[in-house]
């Protein structure tokens, strides 16, 4: 799950992000308002983690802007502002869940994963198709309870296309799923990626048939019996 960081401290930042990214998230960095707006346009996330303090606006003012603007993306938020009165105006204002620093990375991951397993969520804790199973917490990707020895940007792959098995995936919306904004894949890396995902998949015997739509994108479905 593609997930934005909107935090100032660079260190912090770049703490952060790592863990997230070593649990399976793609991770983009904000350090302020007005990059969180241009990263909002353009590469829009599952979920957001939410700092309060920013160089360029109040964190309270744009989670209200967001959320009037029917943005509604789970949003957690991260900060040093705890009070008890400042928890409440932030819930009131939009936020699914809120966190007091310091914070563990390893929390802020575990409480993204339980905003997207809410109803209406992206993330479930299991996801199969065919005979492939693929536990998205640890990145284990099985066939026949098997595993399925696939590098880490072919799960990212899979993933994307379980989680919409049966229907064309666009390339771009997949591109969008499994990089973040400061890579720059080679023109060919998603076909790359499919194509050893292809050949494990049929190397495992499993039971799906990755389909590529060309000029539109690809297709995970069962195969025919």
């Amino acid at each position: 799950m593609k997930l934005l960081l909107i935090e100032d401290v660079g260190a912090l930042a770049d703490l952060t992000s790592r863990h997230l990214e070593s649990e399976g998230f793609r991770v983009d960095v904000a350090r302020c308002v007005s990059e969180a707006r241009e990263l909002l346009a353009v590469a829009p996330p599952d979920v957001i983690v939410l700092d309060l303090g920013l160089p360029d606006g109040d964190g309270l003012t744009l989670l209200a802007q967001l959320r009037s603007e029917g943005l509604a993306i789970p949003i957690l938020v991260v900060t040093a502002q705890t009070g008890l009165n400042q928890r409440i105006d932030g819930l009131d204002r939009g936020a699914d869940d809120y966190l007091g620093k310091p914070a563990a990375p390893a929390e802020i991951a575990a409480r993204c994963r339980a905003l997207l397993r809410r109803p209406g969520g992206l993330l479930g804790g299991q996801l199969t198709c065919g005979d492939i199973a693929l536990d998205t917490i640890s990145r284990m990707a099985m066939v026949r309870e098997q595993p399925l020895a696939i590098a880490r940007r072919e799960v990212d792959v899979l993933e994307v296309l379980m989680r919409r098995s049966g229907k064309v995936v666009p390339r771009p919306a997949i591109e969008a799923a499994i990089y973040t904004i400061d890579e720059a894949p080679g023109p060919n890396a998603l076909e790359a990626s499919v194509s050893r995902l292809r050949r494990s998949l049929a190397e495992a015997g499993a039971s799906v048939v990755l389909h590529t739509v060309r000029g539109v994108g690809y297709l995970l479905t069962e195969a025919p019996r």
